[in-house]
């Protein structure tokens, strides 16, 4: 028995950057007569976020071995109901406990009862069934490595509900050379003053914090980090109707009662933000169809280049290709680099690659990329969003109308699952100007950042792949030539959808 102790032991331990792997060791998953008898083992969003944690702790591995400052793990996940989240987190913390010798954490969740009947209860579950359940003891508020002779703090974590008057238990979680990690659950509705005072403890150490929600509010400051905070955020979202432990009768029955981009659906199947207003300029199951779409390749159709330059240090240049009505098969490229000089290098080796028919840039903030590409002999449309002089009158300006383009497009296009893409969507509301009123305008970037919302860099750098008409490749075979060479061609008609 000593000797499975020690080899189970040893198994766990090699688990350290392996959350994924330490689940499907752990727990009895297909095993007859246990509770894991119907299931294989994690589901596909576990596994999505499993993943990016195991690069990122490789990648601190790699930091700590070269005496560079480790990078702090940040995650928000909004979802419909019943997809397993307390299942998640029951997961991390047995995870964090086993593999890590010096370890803290803190669970919060937005009511005591939530903590106390749900979240508690599940980590009592898995610990159940963990392989290694001997290695602790619980209580109604405490779990620790029952084996710690440093009386039971080295490697322990704690329930904790929320206070604004009492902030102790998230202000004074540190851990200087060991690993600590804090863990929201129904992240949404606990207050803003909390989220920061939770900051605090992510300063030393090994540093985790993980907030899972329905996105039950579209203000605070969880809808923020999937806004204008999700530059340093790892965010996902999961629809209910991806899981197959989910209620598909009740789901149809809510769909037919409610509708799918019902405030009620969104939020509780399909794990959306509630409307801001009724003045969304995308419908959200118009981008959800086009993620979902399967789109045959037309190799024919102008393939059509976007790039949107960054504003300042907290956006990023985005780059997007689309091929008539396909712009899902050559991935996004995205920069954070200031400089337009090698900002241009990166921009010049995407065009050589992909040899696209038109690159068209952003001009307000682009100048100095547009010239650089021009100096280095490339042949690139400028592209200014405020012009009003747009191809339709019904648009005030040309970013109005690009988007206006881009969203009948999206009635038959395929996009990825590109979660920055998404939001970026379906975040601009619709106004109007012009003499009369009656002209559509984008809501500007200005004015969704006071909104809480993210500068739509990926969705302005789709936008642009139809901000010029290009004749398509299978019409044109002299100018398909010439972009061979990397270069791109004159503008001639074209359908925009490639048909």
């Amino acid at each position: 028995m000593a000797s499975i102790d020690a080899q189970i032991a040893e198994d766990i331990y090699g688990f350290y950057a392996d959350f994924i792997g330490f689940v499907e060791y752990a727990f009895p998953w297909g095993e007859k007569h246990t509770e894991l008898e119907r299931f294989s083992g994690p589901f596909d969003w576990h596994r999505k976020i499993g993943s990016d944690l195991n690069k990122h702790i490789a990648e601190n591995i790699r930091r700590a071995h070269a005496g560079e400052e480790l990078e702090v793990w940040q995650s928000a996940v909004t979802s419909g109901h019943g997809v397993g989240k307390s299942a998640f987190v029951a997961w991390l913390i047995l995870f964090f406990l086993s593999t890590r010798k010096v370890c803290r954490g803190v669970v919060t969740a937005n009511t005591g009862d939530q903590l106390n009947t749900k979240t508690w209860p599940e980590l009592a579950k898995w610990h159940r069934l963990a392989i290694n359940k001997d290695w602790f003891e619980w209580t109604a508020t405490a779990f620790w490595y029952k084996r710690d002779k440093a009386g039971h703090e080295s490697r322990r974590v704690d329930a904790a509900t929320w206070s604004e008057d009492r902030t102790e238990a998230f202000a004074g979680l540190h851990n200087a050379g060991g690993t600590v990690f804090t863990i929201y659950d129904e992240a949404s509705a606990i207050p803003d003053s909390i989220h920061e005072v939770s900051e605090g403890a992510l300063t030393d150490g090994e540093a985790f914090w993980f907030q899972f929600g329905n996105p039950t509010r579209n203000t605070g400051r969880f809808r923020r980090y999937f806004g204008d905070l999700r530059e340093w955020w790892h965010t996902y979202r999961v629809d209910s109707r991806t899981v197959p432990i989910t209620n598909r009768r009740k789901i149809k029955q809510w769909a037919k009662q409610y509708g799918e981009d019902s405030d009620f659906f969104r939020v509780r199947v399909r794990g959306v933000f509630p409307r801001a207003s009724d003045d969304q300029f995308i419908p959200s199951d118009l981008v959800e169809a086009a993620q979902n779409r399967a789109v045959a390749p037309d190799k024919g159709a102008p393939l059509i280049m976007g790039v949107d330059v960054a504003r300042s240090g907290a956006s990023r240049t985005v780059v997007r290709f689309r091929q008539g009505r396909d712009a899902r098969s050559i991935p996004a490229s995205k920069f954070r680099e200031p400089d337009h000089m090698q900002l241009a290098y990166r921009v010049a080796a995407l065009i050589d690659q992909h040899k696209p028919d038109a690159v068209n840039i952003d001009a307000g903030y682009g100048s100095g990329l547009i010239d650089r590409l021009r100096e280095l002999g490339y042949r690139v449309n400028e592209v200014w969003f405020g012009s009003t002089k747009t191809p339709d009158r019904e648009y005030y300006n040309m970013r109005s109308w690009m988007w206006g383009q881009m969203k009948d497009w999206l009635g038959g296009g395929a996009i990825d699952r590109d979660e920055d893409l998404f939001m970026d969507l379906i975040g601009p509301e619709t106004r109007y100007a012009g003499r009369e009123g009656d002209k559509i305008l984008l809501e500007s970037k200005k004015d969704m950042i006071g909104r809480g919302l993210s500068s739509p860099d990926d969705g302005d750098a789709l936008a642009l792949t139809f901000a010029k008409r290009i004749s398509r490749r299978d019409s044109n075979t002299s100018t398909f030539r010439r972009m061979q060479k990397g270069r791109v061609a004159k503008d001639v008609d074209y359908d925009i959808f490639g048909s």
